[in-house]
């Protein structure tokens, strides 16, 4: 992945996720870019992670307000050097902040109102120049509050399942939970906000929804694999028609309520983390005129992190202005105020699908 985070310098990541290239043990990796695709004469080297499933660097001294390409490239012991495709980014001009990938941008309609907090982390994922995710983490409770995604049919194939999991390169690895190679304690898988099935078409994509700090604690077979698996294919299949914009989150209790958390361990870790009273889910669509947004409809799902005898999605839907009132967050916010308005407004699944 690629972004720019300032007028003169940018932050580039690879994924090694080719079986082979590993077993072979690079002796040296970096990137190297240019102002052109056929001029790729500058060089950055850089460190292989420990688990060997990534590295980055950071490019310097560049002009704002410029697109730079740039390829990943790996000399193995057998000599062979593997390079990657080559991807872009564009600076910022000198006039933009040093860092606008927080999850801000007016034209995002899938992030909620901005958070704010010394133990929060926020933060977009890129990979090949496209937005990926944008997560909000709590560093202190090693819990995530929500993730927010477009999705579309683009993210979506048939690529086989990664193996492991990985620490999230962008964020210092003592405010994770290792759940590299387990699970956690108890009867809870590593359970997904953004699946792996909404990004299984692109290769790099897909292995950042296994940065550990996509996972929540999760109940298995009768919540996280069944009703909790039906509403995330209900989406994925009105995304294989039209773009959406989703944001899937945990609560540990309704605002104004107090009520008991429970909490668990990974099995390789002795972090405490709580496990979620609560899971939602609001999904947007959008109709635009030109640049001009027109019209919305939204839909919520609110669950009780429990056992379901069930899969039957649908009699959980709320209204998102519900989902609200429950957690204090606000969604969608760069929608027109009177588009916002009307979209949360909704709480019919049918009127949803059928708009």
């Amino acid at each position: 992945m690629g972004k720019s985070i300032d007028a003169t310098y940018a932050f580039v990541s690879a994924y090694c996720y080719d079986e082979y290239a590993k077993s072979v043990n690079p002796t040296s990796v970096g990137f190297r870019y240019g102002t052109s695709a056929g001029d790729l004469s500058l060089s950055e080297e850089a460190g292989l992670s420990d688990d060997g499933t990534y590295f980055d660097a950071t490019l310097t001294e560049l002009s704002a307000n410029t697109t730079y390409y740039y390829q990943a490239w790996a000399v193995a012991s057998d000599g062979n050097t593997y390079t990657s495709d080559i991807y872009n980014f564009t600076t910022l001009s000198a006039s933009q902040s040093s860092d606008p990938v927080d999850g801000t941008q007016p034209d995002w309609w899938e992030v909620p109102a901005a958070m704010s907090g010394t133990n929060l982390y926020v933060n977009t994922l890129f990979y090949g120049g496209e937005r990926n995710y944008t997560i909000a983490y709590d560093k202190e409770d090693y819990t995530t509050y929500w993730v927010a995604y477009p999705l579309n049919s683009s993210h979506m194939g048939s690529l086989s399942r990664p193996g492991s999991w990985s620490f999230d390169p962008n964020l210092d690895e003592s405010y994770q939970v290792d759940l590299c190679s387990h699970s956690y304690s108890g009867n809870y898988s590593r359970g997904h906000l953004i699946p792996n099935s909404s990004r299984n078409n692109i290769k790099g994509m897909q292995l950042q929804t296994f940065h550990v700090t996509n996972s929540v604690p999760q109940l298995q077979d009768k919540f996280n694999g069944s009703i909790w698996n039906a509403l995330e294919q209900a989406v994925q299949g009105i995304a294989e028609k039209e773009e959406i914009y989703v944001v899937t989150g945990t609560a540990l209790q309704k605002v104004g309520v107090n009520e008991n958390i429970s909490y668990t361990k990974a099995k390789d870790d002795t972090k405490s983390v709580p496990v979620p009273n609560y899971f939602y889910k609001v999904v947007l669509k959008v109709e635009t005129s030109g640049s001009t947004v027109t019209s919305a409809s939204a839909i919520g799902f609110w669950f009780v992190h429990q056992n379901y005898s069930d899969s039957l999605y649908a009699n959980y839907a709320v209204s998102v202005d519900q989902i609200e009132e429950w957690t204090g967050m606000d969604f969608f916010v760069n929608l027109p105020d009177s588009v916002e308005s009307a979209a949360e407004a909704n709480s019919s699944w049918d009127t949803f699908q059928n708009f």
